[in-house]
């Protein structure tokens, strides 16, 4: 019995976060399934617990890139990177595409496939526009990029922090392993956009002069770059990377403070508590489907070594060609 409420609590948990009924955040099924499997004794409260402290450094992690991004933002870092990639392509679409190619990737690999979707895509599509150029290949490019440009780090997506936690990885052996492939995603996605939107690309802009970028906020910029290399720092020490994010964030956010370009109002916003706490809620209604029984049957049917390996590239040849056709 405890093994089917836990599973029937983890369909609504997904359902919920799919579909959002009335507009719902997906925590608001998230911690009530939590809170009855824990009452049903689908897991007991000691496995909960620890499955939440498991999973709370990596929710720390996200919570303070999180910050980090949207402080960036308030201090004009991407539109001072909307304002240089308009510059450089000197009005030509495919130069443009390029260079939000790489800007799009780097954002996503660093400060998470969020402030791509969030911050960036605006960005992207006023930059295109004011160029007088068809927006519609580069906003497209930021939503892929979201995704595929997600694979390089640890910080870039969530599922990435649990893989990396799961694995045992450090957070430079995760880029290590994860590079590679990072690099032939967003070169295959490149040629396809290309090939795709050629109509598009081929069209001059009516406005190819754009103004001259403005400074670059340094402060914001070097503190980020600091970050970044805190991580790197705190792998080879062993010492969990949320330490350098929650410092990176601790620093942006003092500044930004004292300079009034955001309110303590506003740090519940940055954070998004809401997804947090559903992000830790799923965690214990996960682990009491496998703690159930259902974790060993998936195991026993799931292909290992080399079988793996081969149905994974046949999946990705399938997606890929599915891709394709919905997009003729």
């Amino acid at each position: 019995m405890g093994e089917v409420v836990s599973v029937a609590m983890l369909v609504l948990v997904l359902a919920a976060a799919v579909v959002r009924p009335w507009g719902l955040p997906e925590a608001a099924v998230a911690v009530p399934a939590a809170i009855v499997v824990l009452a049903t004794g689908a897991i007991p409260l000691a496995d909960a617990w620890a499955e939440v402290q498991r999973l709370f450094p990596v929710v720390a992690f996200l919570a303070a890139v999180l910050v980090i991004s949207e402080l960036c933002d308030a201090d004009g870092l991407f539109r001072y990177a909307g304002a240089v990639i308009a510059s450089r392509s000197r009005g030509n679409a495919q130069r443009l595409l390029g260079q939000v190619f790489v800007l799009a990737a780097g954002v996503t690999a660093v400060l998470s496939l969020d402030a791509t979707v969030v911050l960036l895509t605006p960005v992207v599509l006023a930059t295109a526009s004011r160029m007088g150029l068809r927006p519609r290949p580069h906003a497209y490019a930021c939503a892929h990029l979201a995704n595929a440009g997600s694979l390089l780090l640890p910080v870039s997506n969530l599922t990435n922090l649990l893989a990396m936690s799961a694995a045992g990885l450090s957070f430079v052996g995760f880029a290590g392993l994860m590079g590679l492939p990072w690099l032939a995603v967003i070169a295959v996605e490149y040629v396809a956009f290309r090939i795709f939107f050629a109509a598009d690309l081929s069209l001059p802009a009516t406005n190819p002069d754009p103004p001259e970028p403005p400074a670059l906020p340094r402060f914001s910029a070097i503190v980020l770059a600091l970050t970044l290399v805190g991580f790197v720092v705190a792998s080879l020490l062993h010492v969990d990377a949320a330490w350098a994010a929650l410092a990176g964030a601790a620093v942006l956010l003092a500044r930004a403070l004292l300079l009034r370009q955001v309110s303590g109002r506003d740090l519940a916003g940055f954070v998004n508590l809401g997804f947090l706490a559903f992000v830790l809620c799923l965690g214990v209604v996960v682990t009491a489907v496998v703690k159930g029984g259902l974790g060993a049957a998936v195991g026993a049917i799931v292909p290992q070594g080399g079988d793996l390996v081969s149905l994974l590239l046949w999946a990705g040849l399938a997606a890929l060609l599915a891709n394709l056709a919905l997009r003729t």
